[in-house]
């Protein structure tokens, strides 16, 4: 039989497993929100793929290729507004899946 007491429960225990905050190395993301494994692991790789590019143009910049650089910092620049609207998008599918969840009692 579900009870107040059960659900209770049931949610405590769902946010206490939904409270990952290991990722907390990664530089881009908030730590207001926790984050999945497979959030943060996404995170990470989009962090380093940022980071390569900005040596990259950094190299570039010291080989004087300025429009090298400037294309590199460009793809930079909408890399990091791509990896800003996906974090938005799961963030709102997350909250969406926490409405869900049976409370009505």
């Amino acid at each position: 039989m579900i009870t107040r007491s059960n659900l209770a429960e049931q949610l405590r225990e769902y946010q206490n497993r939904s409270k990952h905050d290991w990722a907390s190395v990664s530089f881009f993301t908030s730590t207001a929100n926790p984050i999945s494994r497979a959030d943060g692991v996404i995170y990470v790789v989009w962090e380093l793929i940022i980071l390569a590019f900005l040596v990259f143009s950094a190299v570039s910049l010291y080989f004087r290729y300025m429009r090298l650089a400037f294309i590199l910092i460009c793809i930079t620049m909408m890399l990091l507004v791509c990896m800003k609207i996906t974090k938005q998008v799961r963030l709102a599918r997350r909250r969406k899946g926490r409405m869900l969840l049976p409370l009505s009692m």
